[in-house]
């Protein structure tokens, strides 16, 4: 597969005929197989690699516990070679737990003061992926609910949502945002079959505090309020 790390590129006939999707074409034989001895010996290690090239990096199985995403547009670079060995030295270094609960459930058993910081990123309610499918008009609005109750007791929160998709908007996410501070995350969704770039999809950030770090992007809503960032000493991700 694809390697650049170590010196192993794409052909260049490859990224003439597939701009956009030259990687997955590539990998496509050698993922498979890849995916395939996995199914068969359950190797762990062989599962991580499957989730650095699979598609957007998901890991999915069917009923038969069969991992089934397909490959993803990815190269091995040194990028992600040092974002694997960023996220090893944070795991080793930092006091990590992990949890399986509804997010309402786990955020009320947080002792959480003005030092925390949670945030947020829920399936997306407009999006299609396999992921999002989980998302909801009522499971929205208990979010929401739950980011604003964080907000009066004064505890800094950050969530990422898909505002705008393929026609369709997220009114309920885009009314409530307007009381925070929204920032556009500048991205582009490249769809993977047909290699066309979605320019209708608008992905925001939307945070109850002002950052310094984000002062350069520009905001869009009118009504807000802002609190000066500090430091923190407790981060809570809910995912």
């Amino acid at each position: 597969m694809s390697c650049s790390f170590r010196k192993i590129f794409v052909p260049d006939e490859l990224k003439k005929k597939y701009v956009k999707t030259y990687y997955a074409h590539y990998n496509k034989a050698a993922y498979s197989q890849l995916r395939a001895d996995f199914n068969q010996n359950h190797d762990m290690l062989i599962l991580y690699l499957l989730l650095i090239y699979g598609f957007n990096h998901m890991i999915r199985f069917n009923r038969a516990g069969q991992f089934n995403l397909p490959v993803g547009n990815v190269d091995f670079n040194k990028n992600v070679y040092d974002a694997i060995c960023h996220y090893l030295n944070f795991m080793a270094n930092n006091n990590i737990t992990f949890y399986n609960l509804d997010f309402a459930e786990f955020i009320n058993k947080l002792e959480l003061d003005k030092d925390s910081y949670v945030y947020v990123d829920q399936p997306y309610l407009i999006s299609d992926s396999e992921y999002n499918k989980h998302g909801n008009l009522s499971e929205e609005l208990r979010l929401c609910e739950c980011l604003d109750a964080l907000d009066r007791k004064g505890i800094r929160f950050g969530i990422t949502n898909l505002i705008a998709h393929k026609g369709a908007v997220n009114n309920i996410f885009l009314d409530w945002s307007k009381k925070y501070l929204t920032y556009d995350i500048n991205s582009n969704y490249i769809s993977f079959n047909d290699n066309t770039i979605k320019t209708d999809s608008r992905e925001v950030f939307v945070t109850n505090y002002e950052s310094e770090q984000s002062k350069a992007i520009i905001f869009f809503n009118n009504d807000q309020k802002s609190r000066k960032d500090s430091a923190v000493s407790q981060m809570y991700l809910v995912f």
